[in-house]
């Protein structure tokens, strides 16, 4: 059973936390008794430099439990170099790591599937949503053109996917070529050259709190997306993260 590190970007979530911790480590469990996951695999929760007492709650949920391990970024250093932070750190501790939201909008209980790809033989398994039913007609449009227009750029996107996805060690390997500051990882990841592969699943409103990604955010996405062909990889690994000030592991 291979090692699992599900890596949970976390910013102001101390409202969303104590909601949905629970459901982290209930489904670790249920991946360990399935024999999808090792017996020292974690959820590896990112404090990416939180305002709002996040990250003494992430400190209480590992003091209680030493299935939850910790990271923390100061100062705020924006989700997608959170995620990084934590997909580096998973990288020199576990065979295998799946990224994911604290809101849990995304499903968690497709983990299993993703687990399944893997072993069959795919490195990197995203998460793409089934439909936007839910979204008004204007976004739904402007998403799908989006799509269209960086992939005519050459980003190279998976429609419908962001941050939630599987990669497992050798998928880390190749990312942690790129040195890119405030990586886009939905880009990066399909310029790996390593076999990926999709699941499906339905989208649902946040347990608690706000999204943080305001319009601001999402422009400033939108064009990081369109450098993103452009990254190069290097010839060594990235170094290691001088902003994170405290780790948490057992």
């Amino acid at each position: 059973m291979e090692t699992l590190y599900i890596v949970v970007p976390c910013y102001n979530e101390a409202d969303c936390l104590p909601l949905t911790a629970p459901v982290f480590r209930r489904e670790l469990a249920e991946l360990e008794q399935a024999g999808l996951a090792g017996p020292d695999s974690r959820v590896l929760l990112v404090n990416d430099g939180s305002t709002d007492g996040t990250w003494d709650l992430i400190r209480s949920l590992h003091e209680s439990d030493p299935a939850f391990a910790g990271l923390s970024l100061r100062p705020n250093r924006g989700h997608q170099n959170a995620v990084m932070a934590g997909l580096m750190e998973a990288r020199e501790r576990a065979d295998v790591s799946i990224s994911i939201d604290a809101d849990l909008q995304d499903d968690i209980r497709v983990m299993d599937e993703m687990l399944r790809k893997h072993a069959q033989g795919f490195h990197i398994v995203c998460g793409v949503r089934s439909r936007r039913d839910t979204d008004t007609f204007f976004k739904r449009t402007t998403a799908h053109l989006y799509y269209d227009i960086m992939n005519l750029f050459g980003a190279k996107l998976i429609y419908d996917h962001a941050d939630f996805r599987l990669m497992d060690r050798a998928a880390l390997d190749k990312l942690a070529l790129y040195h890119e500051d405030d990586p886009f990882l939905r880009g990066l990841t399909t310029h790996l050259g390593l076999e990926w592969a999709t699941v499906e699943y339905d989208r649902t409103p946040r347990v608690a709190g706000e999204s943080k990604y305001t319009l601001k955010k999402m422009l400033k996405l939108a064009a990081k997306s369109l450098t993103c062909a452009r990254c190069k990889p290097q010839n060594t690994p990235r170094p290691p993260d001088p902003h994170i000030d405290e780790r948490l592991f057992s």
